[in-house]
């Protein structure tokens, strides 16, 4: 096995995690299987109680893993099926050596950070690292490794025109990332134990350009792998970021006091799309360094150019894109785009293979409501008109009562006015709230999650849920749902499947009681799990395009597979969805999703042609917009 280390330095934020997945691209790409793992050194056990807020969307995984979103961007840009344990945590490390001491297992010695933890790190690499990610059973050639954190933060960026108040001058760890010792120390004795030729060493650095003199800085790259070389390890190759293309004499000066060769020092500027990425690292040679670090350049298995030509496509199709398609996202976290990542993902994967450029219209649903419009007038008219200019609307998961009402007049809007609607988790529980109360005279209609003593409970806390315990005890991972209707555009979406697995984040579901009511008004419930009692699809048939889903399908798009329901919800907002469904009955799936039925036949025929594969997370402002 061999491993690929993807560390940071200077400041956070500079893309450790497509540079690693875009490293995995690179190599794969040379006809190597690789895998991924994601190094979080923060003391939770996983991400899953965790805010958007705080860190970003939850990534879930098809065994229910809660883990970091970067583990979504090895997913799409890979290809692969991760675990819950590709995500390292503190916590998980911590757990593991405790459970281990009160078996006895360390024959009464005294637990140590040295050598028990950091052994524990080591193990779990190894061991994870063997697992199969692909579809065979066949273990990675090579690991790619990204440790969260920062390394060499200090304060020479204070001249830059945007101050950054970093107060670490040590140069060695920023602050709050000293829960991150443990791992570079086990990650230096992980270097030796397997030896040269097995480890090679990527680090992402910063070269900042200042305006007062309009040069490209070196000083604070110098810093973080002197900081580095300090720790135990010793960078093979250099990622450097920058805002435009690094200048020779540059990496001339990179080179001399980082003690790296030049022909090592790639530089990852900025462009127009992340799919560009994989593509800037073949141009300047990466997967050679990195093969040659790995003693593979020569080994006959190991393709010495590799083969990136969907990238290319696909690069070049995202910037010559220009018919526009609007969707509105309604939802509580609108202010950090992270919060919704694997959606904005599947919204994107989905409008390029409909030739469309996507345009999100980000609308906190707050300020949709009657409330706001006494106490913020002009957020209540901007959210109005952002709605009502949309060509889509979007309702997301979510959790807690903040912003609900004005996601169910959202949902009302788009069903009054025959726009198109995809409400994911709570967004398709707010649907059917809102069709109690507006189409039923249900006025009380609520769920238990809002108000616990409504007399017309539609939602309900799920039987198995746990009212005490909120970590891990959702329901979680990856699920099967049969179709109740086979004329629905859900069921024609993925093929006339009669079933399909897609993952599951939930406390509350649909009440199973009141199903037989909504039919009878007019809602449709196509798609529910294998008891028949727990509700997944719903549609409104006379609707152009009205669908929710309790399931959350954006987890299992990649750009060469775009979600069928995504697909659909793009479609029918570009006038494309009748020519969709009767061009192939069906779409594209991700390899989790189980196709049986009159649609298999025509599986992946809309796209065969021209598969696209990747994702890209480049946002470019424009007032609310996102054009990504």
């Amino acid at each position: 096995m061999k491993y690929v280390l993807v560390t940071g330095g200077v400041v956070s934020g500079l893309g450790k995690g497509v540079t690693a997945s875009s490293i995995g691209v690179l190599l794969k790409a040379c006809g190597l299987r690789i895998t991924s793992i994601k190094i979080d050194p923060y003391l939770n056990t996983d991400a899953g109680t965790m805010s958007p807020f705080e860190h970003g969307e939850v990534f879930v995984l098809d065994d229910g893993g809660e883990v970091d979103l970067d583990l979504g961007n090895y997913e799409r840009f890979l290809d692969i099926k991760l675990t819950r344990d590709n995500n390292i945590t503190t916590g998980k490390i911590y757990q593991a050596v405790i459970d281990k001491e009160r078996r006895g297992d360390y024959l009464g010695k005294t637990v140590q950070v040295v050598p028990h933890i950091t052994n524990e790190i080591q193990e779990w690499i190894e061991r994870v690292a063997m697992n199969p990610v692909d579809g065979t059973n066949k273990p990675a050639d090579v690991c790619v490794v990204e440790l969260g954190g920062t390394i060499g933060k200090n304060d020479i960026l204070h001249h830059c025109s945007e101050p950054i108040s970093l107060h670490n001058n040590s140069a060695i760890l920023g602050a709050g990332d000293i829960e991150s010792m443990p791992f570079i120390e086990a990650l230096g004795q992980f270097s030796y134990h397997v030896g040269a030729g097995n480890f090679c060493l990527v680090h992402v650095s910063l070269v900042p350009v200042l305006n007062v003199v309009g040069e490209q800085k070196t000083k604070p790259t110098q810093h973080s792998v002197r900081g580095l070389r300090g720790l135990g390890l010793m960078p093979h190759i250099l990622a450097c970021r920058s805002t435009e293309p690094l200048e020779k004499n540059v990496k001339l000066k990179l080179s001399q006091f980082c003690q790296v060769p030049v022909s090592n020092i790639v530089n990852l500027h900025d462009v127009t799309n992340i799919w560009h990425i994989p593509l800037l690292l073949r141009d300047q040679r990466a997967h050679e360094a990195i093969l040659r670090v790995l003693g593979l350049w020569c080994v006959g298995k190991v393709s010495q150019e590799p083969k990136l030509s969907e990238w290319t496509e696909r690069a070049s199709k995202f910037d010559k894109l220009k018919s526009p398609v609007r969707i509105a996202m309604v939802g509580k976290y609108t202010g950090i785009s992270d919060s919704y990542l694997s959606i904005l993902k599947a919204l994107l994967h989905a409008s390029v293979a409909l030739d469309r450029k996507l345009v999100v219209d980000w609308v906190p649903s707050c300020d949709l409501e009657d409330s706001a419009a006494k106490e913020t007038p002009d957020a209540y008219e901007k959210a109005w008109d952002l709605l009502k200019g949309a060509n889509g609307v979007l309702v997301p998961g979510g959790f807690g009562d903040r912003g609900v009402q004005g996601k169910i007049l959202a949902a009302k809007y788009a069903r009054e006015k025959n726009v198109p609607y995809l409400g994911i988790c709570l967004g398709m529980q707010i649907a059917v709230i809102e069709y109690a109360r507006s189409v039923m005279n249900m006025c009380g209609a609520n769920s238990t999650e809002f108000d616990p003593a409504t007399n017309t409970p539609c939602v309900i806390f799920m039987p198995e849920g746990s009212t005490t315990h909120m970590g891990a005890t959702m329901r979680l991972g990856s699920r099967r749902t049969f179709f109740q209707v086979n004329n629905c555009k859900s069921a024609k979406l993925y093929a006339n499947a009669n079933y399909v697995d897609e993952r599951h984040r939930h406390r509350y579901e649909v009440n199973p009681d009141m199903v037989s009511e909504f039919e009878k008004a007019g809602l449709s419930f196509v798609g529910r799990d294998e008891s028949g009692r727990r509700m997944e699809i719903i549609e409104l048939p006379a609707h152009r395009f009205f669908v929710g889903t309790q399931f959350h399908p954006e987890f299992n798009s990649r750009p060469g597979k775009p979600s069928p329901l995504f697909l659909g919800l793009i479609a029918a907002s570009s006038g494309q969805l009748e020519h969709l469904l009767q061009r192939s009955s069906g779409t594209v799936s991700s390899p989790s999703r189980c196709i049986t039925g009159t649609g298999a036949a025509k599986f992946n025929k809309l796209f065969k042609e021209k598969p696209l594969n990747g994702l890209v997370t480049t946002y470019f402002g424009n007032g609310s917009s996102i054009h990504i």
